[in-house]
Formats: structure tokens, sequence, C-alpha cells
């Protein structure tokens, strides 16, 4: 790979293992929330308020924080059988595969993305929350900003792996 690309790589892949420990910093945050609520509720009959709220707020943070983590690593579900079949035999077919589904993978990314957007900006300017006033109210917007960094941090994720394949294929087709 050219130095270029993997200077890129490398600082992409930085931020990205930073929001992956950031998504790990708050399920250990959730964990130790559930505990105490629990704790609260059954020996002081006083229960944590909003932890219902914060525990689902939380799952949607965290899934978007450590999603760009796992395509990284190859950690997405996914079969291996036909590709693995067609790269035995034509490994230059299973690199056109992995194109067309990086390209494929990135439009709907870029999809989520753009849907997500509205969502976001009405959550900021009506100020929209989640829970009961009065008992525990949080704003939303701090987890629809977190879907839209996830899928930002995932689409180019998604544009690196597939430079790279795309990258050895011309290679490839260079040196023979």
């Amino acid at each position: 790979m050219p130095g270029w690309f993997l200077a890129i790589r490398r600082m992409v892949d930085a931020i990205t293992t930073g929001l992956n420990v950031f998504g790990t910093l708050l399920i250990v945050l959730i964990m130790l929330l559930v505990n105490a609520d629990v704790i609260g509720r059954g020996a002081f009959n006083a229960p944590v308020s909003g932890v219902p709220e914060m525990v689902s707020l939380s799952i949607v943070a965290i899934v978007f924080l450590q999603v760009a983590q796992t395509f990284r690593k190859g950690r997405l579900t996914r079969t291996e059988a036909l590709p693995d079949f067609i790269e035995a035999r034509w490994p230059k077919v299973r690199m056109w595969m992995e194109i067309v589904f990086g390209v494929a993978a990135g439009f709907l990314v870029w999809q989520i993305f753009q849907a997500s957007v509205p969502l976001f900006e009405k959550a900021w300017v009506r100020n929209t929350f989640e829970g009961t006033v009065g008992d525990f109210t949080a704003p939303i917007w701090p987890v629809k900003l977190i879907i839209l960094i996830g899928c930002l941090a995932l689409l180019v994720q998604i544009a690196l792996s597939t430079a790279s394949v795309a990258l050895q294929l011309v290679r490839g087709a260079r040196s023979v």
C-alpha cells in the first residue's frame, strides 16, 4: 500500500478505536448504573431515576460508537462460504465482489446517515427529551449526534476497505 494510504488508514483507525473505547466505557457506566439501581431498589427501596431511559438511549449509542471498529476488525456478520469458494478459484472475482460489496454497503450507510440528519436537527431544535418531566429527563440529541458520527466513521472504514481492495487489484494488474 502507498505511504499516504497507510497514513490515512492509521489516523482513521485511531479515531475508530477511540469511538470503540468510548462505547466500551459507556457499557461499563451502564452496567454500574443498572447495578446501583438494583441494589438501591432492593436494599434501600430507592431506585435510581431514569435507568430504563438511559439504558435504551445508551444501547443505540453503543452500537453506533462500535460499529466502525466491528467492521474494521472483520467482525460484522456475513457469510464467507461463497466468497471463499470463489477466491480459491478466481481471486480477482473475489476482489471485484468485495468492491461491489463496499460500494453497496457505503450506499446503505450513506442512506442511514441522510435519514438521521433531520432526526438530529429536529431533536436539537426542539430540544427533545426522553423520560418523565418531574422525575427524569435526558436530551436525545447527543444520541442522534452519535448516530451521525458512527455512520460517518463506518462510511470511512468501508471506503478505506474498498479502496484497499481496489489498490490491490490495480497493483496486481500492473505486475502482470
